[in-house]
């Protein structure tokens, strides 16, 4: 897609086409957002991790739906072990969020530096044949698609942003290696399913909260979480296999390592509910290596079943 965001956010607004309000105010934060990426990550790690302990404090829905999502799956820490872990938290994902500077506007040969990648051969060993990369939504999520770009074409579904300018954006910054194919959630799941059948490795990221529709209550920590069955569906119409990509955000100014895990044997298994359990507790063991990286500002509990009181 050839989109040039930057055109209308550091370089200036075409003429003629006047930008106010909320909209400026979007084009001077990329603006700026844009100017990070000339600096070293090891400076621009520090600067992250200082705007997330601002954003805890100030962010007070996000800070109340990240403990509570943490008292309510990991009941046996002490409040005060949440509390360091959801500053945690906010820390990392406010790195990566800066972070997404290099990946969206540095040369391809800088973000192949910044994200290491451990079993890349498992992805190619299965080129060609319908394939299911398996992404839970960890803050390193960005960077270690936006890395396995630069090595593959891939298929994956958008959530369409109100801001048009930031919606392009969004495209242009994850679509910019290799010829990448990207589904607005709108156009449902038939265009997907399409490149899984074409061998177009199809990036799925099925672990939060979509609402009762095809969902399922199985365990997911101490807790029973409504999980989407598309994992199943999928691979029972398209015969892909399932390879989950896990990336973790490296300490200080190290970056990422991207792990392409092996592919899973015997799914799906016939039996929704047991290969939704296997895929939350697969996530759960890689949240358990690495806690305070998982999104845990996400309302992943907002659906409750019938009569349960709302969490949040």
């Amino acid at each position: 897609m050839g989109l040039q965001p930057l055109q209308g956010a550091g370089g200036g607004v075409a003429a003629g086409c006047p930008v106010k309000g909320a909209a400026l105010l979007t084009r001077i934060a990329v603006a700026l957002v844009w100017m990070l990426h000339l600096l070293p990550l090891t400076l621009l790690a520090p600067i992250g991790s200082a705007l997330g302990s601002l954003l805890y404090v100030l962010g007070r829905e996000r800070r109340k739906v990240c403990l509570t999502n943490l008292s309510r799956c990991l009941p046996e820490m002490t409040e005060k072990e949440r509390v360091a872990l959801a500053k945690a938290h906010f820390r990392a994902f406010s790195r990566s969020v800066l972070e997404r500077s290099i990946l969206w506007w540095a040369p391809r040969e800088r973000v192949m530096r910044l994200v290491k990648v451990v079993g890349i051969e498992r992805i190619h060993a299965l080129k060609g044949q319908p394939l299911i990369l398996l992404v839970p939504h960890f803050v390193g999520l960005d960077a270690g698609c936006i890395r396995l770009t630069c090595e593959i074409d891939m298929a994956g579904i958008y959530a369409k942003q109100k801001d048009a300018f930031f919606n392009a954006l969004l495209l242009s910054g994850r679509t910019r290696f290799g010829r990448q194919r990207a589904i607005s959630r709108q156009e449902g799941v038939r265009p997907a399913l399409a490149a899984l059948k074409e061998g177009i490795p199809f990036c799925y990221l099925p672990d939060q909260d979509y609402g009762p529709r095809e969902a399922i209550f199985v365990p997911f920590f101490a807790a029973s979480a409504a999980t989407i069955t598309g994992l199943s569906r999928m691979t029972r119409l398209t015969g892909a296999r399932v390879l989950p990509c896990v990336t973790r955000m490296l300490p200080g100014g190290a970056g990422y390592e991207l792990t392409c895990h092996p592919v899973w044997e015997n799914f799906p298994s016939g039996d929704d509910a047991a290969d939704a359990r296997r895929m939350n507790a697969f996530i759960e063991e890689r949240v358990r290596e690495m806690p305070e990286q998982y999104f845990w500002t996400h309302k992943r509990f907002k659906t409750r079943p019938p009569g349960e009181v709302k969490w949040y």
